[in-house]
């Protein structure tokens, strides 16, 4: 077996058949991360938008309580006035 000269056309054609193999390969890594980094910024978008419904529901809920402390909380003191004037 002879080691074939730079010159030799088949020589040529078989290093770039396998530089053209290399860089397959290498395209297949790149393509295979990319599509590995659209599904998890996919979960991550699903999961942001999964936590701003959630924290929406939390407001909605929430606002109602403050309200309603400051109502028991006169209604106390219009209580209490009342017992007091009744004496």
């Amino acid at each position: 077996m002879t080691i074939p000269t730079p010159s030799d056309p088949a020589a040529v054609a078989v290093e770039l058949e396998k530089l053209r193999g290399t860089m397959a390969e290498g395209f297949a890594k790149v393509d295979g991360s990319l599509a590995l980094l659209v599904q998890r910024h996919d979960q991550t978008d699903r999961q942001l938008a999964d936590h701003e419904s959630r924290l929406d529901t939390l407001e909605r809920s929430r606002w109602p309580l403050p309200s309603l402390a400051a109502v028991v909380a006169v209604g106390g003191l219009v209580l209490s006035l009342w017992q007091l004037a009744a004496r």
